[in-house]
């Protein structure tokens, strides 16, 4: 079986996630399913097969986050230090060209979330930074070419 590395908190938060889906999304569902159902004709019935989306799609999601956990690969990142970007750490670049300043959190793929600074650790611009330590400067595949990045700050907390 092939395991995902993750953080602590990004499993809790699966884990959250499908109890929420399992203990109050199903039920409240199903009890709209037999609701629509009992207004009569199911054919031309909205709010039947609108329930029926949803339920298609939180089970999708259960079955999705019962075949992840098990496989997760809980990394400790309390245990990391130092100046090398590693997995959990946060790392701060600067664009050479631009001067953007931007952190970024590397995590596992199931827990990234760009609008919130995290990416995936399978990302092309995690996998630039890897290994990689503050002051040097990486080449970053883009869709409108590489652009280099200087690594101004790596921490762990």
């Amino acid at each position: 079986m092939q395991k995902f590395p993750m953080t602590a908190e990004g499993l809790a938060r699966l884990e959250e996630e499908l109890k929420v889906l399992k203990g109050e999304e199903r039920p409240a569902i199903i009890r709209a399913i037999a609701e629509a159902r009992a207004h009569g004709d199911l054919s031309e019935n909205a709010e039947y097969h609108a329930a029926r989306e949803r339920q298609s799609f939180i089970e999708g999601r259960i079955s999705e986050l019962e075949a992840i956990i098990p496989a997760v690969e809980v990394i400790d990142v309390a245990r990391f230090s130092g100046d090398q970007v590693k997995f959990g750490a946060r790392v701060t670049i600067v664009d050479e060209e631009s001067e953007d300043e931007k952190t970024y959190r590397i995590v596992g793929q199931y827990e990234a979330d760009m609008k919130n600074g995290s990416i995936s650790v399978t990302s092309p611009l995690a996998k630039a930074l890897m290994g990689k330590k503050v002051g040097d400067s990486v080449e970053v595949p883009a869709p409108g070419g590489a652009r280099s990045v200087e690594i101004t700050a790596v921490a762990y907390a």
